[in-house]
């Protein structure tokens, strides 16, 4: 059977990285009541949901398609702020807002959206694989 993953609460920031860390994982950890197993399926369910959603949006814009990607940005929106992905919630709901309103600086914020996704891919990549260890 394997060995379950349990996310290390300490300091999640990597080796050089003086940047705010992707996840809140005290947030988590209140989110799950201190779960960590709950917590590593979580954060493995997010992920999953991630790539998907950085597939969708990097795929070409088309005619119409604002509404659709503004309902995915805010399904993301509200799943990151739920596992404490604070700022990947920030870029979705910016990402949002500019679609809602026609903002021409929408491409530029799907830029920063995806780039928020990948960010937090590797953090996530990189707390499961201490996890494991």
């Amino acid at each position: 059977m394997p060995k379950s993953a349990a996310v290390n609460h300490v300091d999640n920031r990597q080796e050089g990285d003086d940047a705010a860390p992707a996840l809140d994982l005290v947030h988590l950890s209140r989110q799950t009541l201190g779960d960590q197993a709950l917590e590593t399926e979580l954060l493995k369910l997010f992920d999953s949901q991630n790539a998907q959603f950085a597939a969708r949006l990097r795929a070409p814009r088309q005619p119409g398609d604002a509404r659709a990607r503004a309902d995915l940005a805010h399904t993301l929106k509200g799943s990151a702020r739920a596992v404490g992905a604070f700022a990947l919630g920030e870029a979705a709901e910016a990402y949002e807002e500019a679609l809602r309103r026609g903002d021409v600086r929408s491409a530029a914020l799907c830029e920063r959206l995806v780039a928020e996704i990948e960010r937090t891919h590797r953090e996530i990549g990189a707390l499961l694989d201490n996890a494991e260890r």
